[in-house]
């Protein structure tokens, strides 16, 4: 099986455009949404077929219906406990950024809200829409890009991609550089932690789902929808997360966890 990051990173990037330049043409139509979200976020179809496309032209046909199902390969995550961090440590980042940003006086809305009863609605938008993007970030990209470089190489380089092809959108909805800078600078931070996650939970894409659908979530039920999220305060918050998990688990795999059981080794 041989992949090419480099085919499929043009090929998003090409089936985007159509998508940023709607999001450009119907900005009115994001304004009328509660969440800071442009019409330019649709393209989360864009990697999925890229992915299915270049599946089908290096495996042959076969191979579709097997790595669409790859989006629900929640039997390849063992141990168990895995499912902790995916689906915690996201929220836990955040509540962590909301305490930093209480403790530096950043500015806060008067009265917190994090909105309930849309949670639901927010779970399961935000769910299609990983599904979409980890098909090809993950199922498709990683394991490429594993197979030629370190862990840590895929997860900086698959980042700055995946801020790149985020920038444009990021923009849409905040038109302030400050902003694009920090949230593009997270979005690598993250993709580092998704990686590690990938490669601990028995490299499963459905894991890599709910932890990107966990990023949407926990973004958008930040007081209040997202309006006081400052992304240069949880950047440091995740790289914070990354460096740790870097240092603890080895830059070559993101797996080799340092404490370990190691095997007794005979002495000579």
């Amino acid at each position: 099986m041989k992949r090419s990051p480099l085919k499929f990173t043009i090929l998003v990037f090409v089936l985007s455009v159509p998508f940023w330049v709607l999001g450009a043409l119907a900005a009115q139509w994001a304004e009328q949404l509660p969440v800071a979200l442009p019409v330019s976020a649709l393209m989360f179809i864009c990697p999925m077929i890229a992915a299915l496309i270049l599946v089908r032209l290096e495996e042959g046909p076969g191979s579709v219906g097997p790595f669409l199902r790859r989006a629900f390969d929640y039997r390849r995550i063992a141990p168990r406990i895995w499912y902790l961090p995916i689906l915690l440590l996201m929220p836990a980042m955040m509540l962590a950024s909301y305490g930093l940003m209480v403790w530096s006086g950043r500015p806060l809305p008067a009265e917190p809200m994090i909105p309930w009863a849309d949670l639901p609605v927010f779970f399961l938008v935000f769910f299609v829409g990983a599904i979409g993007e980890e098909l090809g970030w993950t199922a498709y990209a990683t394991d490429a890009m594993q197979a030629r470089w370190s862990a840590l190489a895929t997860g900086l380089g698959l980042g700055l991609i995946w801020a790149f092809w985020h920038a444009i959108p990021f923009y849409q909805a905040r038109p302030d550089p400050g902003w694009v800078f920090w949230q593009g600078a997270s979005t690598v931070a993250l993709r580092v932690i998704m990686v590690w996650l990938y490669n601990n939970s028995g490299r499963s894409v459905f894991g890599a789902v709910l932890f990107h659908m966990m990023i949407n979530v926990s973004n958008f039920a930040f007081p209040n929808y997202g309006s006081h999220y400052d992304p240069a305060v949880v950047f440091f918050v995740q790289a914070s997360v990354a460096l740790l998990v870097v240092v603890l688990w080895g830059a070559p795999t993101l797996a080799d966890f340092y404490f370990a059981p190691r095997p007794d080794v005979a002495r000579r």
